[in-house]
């Protein structure tokens, strides 16, 4: 009886029965509800994000590893599992979740005011509002203490004057059906970064605006979006209290990285689940092209680089389970898990050559959504550096 690439691994042993079942849950909605629809949105270049969400929110997916405010709060290996299992459907649908939970809802559970937290956190965990990120600028990606965007108070010296945003942000997940925006932003109260400061906006807000990007070769099951502020005027209760400087937005960054670690997996082992499933019953020369050394040898290969990076996935977990977790260790998973799979997912497409390019099969959908995955949250450079770092103490971004 042929055995799927990760029983080969056992894997199912590492996982606790709790963990498990939830992640079951996620597998079984993500069969039902999303992949039958994701060829159409995909060719689309849209996806209904507005009804999508409050369906991820009975599912309790939203913010589901944060406690308290309508949150389920479960382990940080659950969150891990259900985001392989929303990737193994589509990056776009993980990055949906990923950008709400890991990033908006945890920027304000984690440096959000009682008040803040109060208003959006039990509306973004059940659907109700939608949330988007805005770090990212069309002139700065990796070097975020850069951005150009900028807050000034109404009133110099009074802490409880307006604040007015100002600048441009870039390929926000979201942003054009958001309700709320965390949005980062330049202050005086310091240089070289040290002022940044993170703000939640209403996206009614007037002078906000979120421009839909198009024309997109990836990811085109998510809405992206600009963010537009012009002269955006908000109350000094807007800002984060008490976070200056990267420290705010790196460690929302280092939450997303984490479910991509596991994402990633997910897409890779659809992948190489269909592959198999395509060399079973597609014959040449008169026997199965699973039959094939060569097919084996590809499968083989593929199959190592899947159980690695599911072992690594779990580990990590364990360490985020245990509050030991480390940044330098997301990178790892980050810049290992989605370098392979980006090549599983490519390697897949062989096996099903002129197939492997249509939507009836997700495989070049994956490969597409991987080129994105490889870039955002840290390009597979800054991750490197990030490990360069932690080998010999030594700072080599600039």
């Amino acid at each position: 009886m042929p055995q799927t690439p990760l029983e080969l691994f056992a894997t199912e042993a590492l996982i606790g029965e709790e963990d498990r079942a939830i992640r079951d849950t996620v597998r079984t909605f993500a069969e039902k509800e999303i992949k039958p629809h994701l060829a159409d949105w995909f060719e689309a270049g849209d996806v209904p994000v507005r009804e999508l969400a409050p369906e991820l929110g009975r599912l309790g997916v939203l913010g589901m590893h944060l406690e308290g405010y309508g949150c389920a709060g479960t382990s940080a290996t659950a969150y891990g599992l259900a985001c392989m299992e929303l990737e193994a459907a589509d990056s776009g649908i993980r990055s949906l979740v990923s950008v709400q939970g890991s990033l908006a809802m945890f920027a304000i559970w984690k440096w959000g005011s009682e008040e803040q937290k109060q208003e959006w956190l039990p509306r973004m965990a059940a659907g109700e509002a939608i949330g988007c990120f805005g770090l990212t600028e069309p002139d700065f990606g990796s070097n975020p203490a850069g951005m150009r965007t900028r807050a000034r108070r109404d009133a110099p010296g009074d802490e409880n004057s307006d604040w007015i945003l100002s600048g441009t942000k870039m390929w926000i997940t979201n942003a054009p059906v958001a309700d709320v925006a965390v949005v980062w932003a330049q202050t005086d109260e310091g240089e070289n970064g040290k002022g940044i400061r993170g703000f939640v906006v209403p996206t009614d807000t007037p002078g906000f605006s979120a421009p839909v990007i198009k024309q997109k070769l990836s990811l085109r099951a998510s809405v992206t979006g600009e963010i537009v502020l012009d002269d955006v005027r908000l109350p000094g209760s807007a800002a984060f209290p008490e976070v200056r400087g990267l420290k705010g937005p790196l460690s929302c960054l280092n939450e997303a990285r984490y479910g991509i670690v596991f994402g990633a997996v997910g897409a890779a082992r659809d992948c190489l689940e269909s592959a198999i499933a395509y060399a079973a019953s597609r014959e040449i020369y008169d026997k199965p092209l699973a039959g094939f050394q060569i097919t084996q040898t590809k499968l083989a290969d593929m199959t190592l680089e899947l159980g690695k990076s599911m072992l690594l996935a779990l580990q990590l977990g364990r360490l985020k389970d245990e509050g030991t977790l480390r940044p330098e260790q997301i990178s790892l998973g980050k810049l290992n898990n989605v370098r392979e799979a980006i090549a599983i997912a490519r390697e897949c497409r062989t096996i099903l050559a002129a197939a492997g390019v249509t939507l009836e099969y997700p495989i070049m959908r994956h490969a597409n959504n991987l080129e994105s995955v490889l870039t955002y949250e840290g390009t597979s450079e800054v991750h490197q550096l990030i490990i360069g770092q932690a080998l010999t103490g030594e700072a080599a971004f600039r």
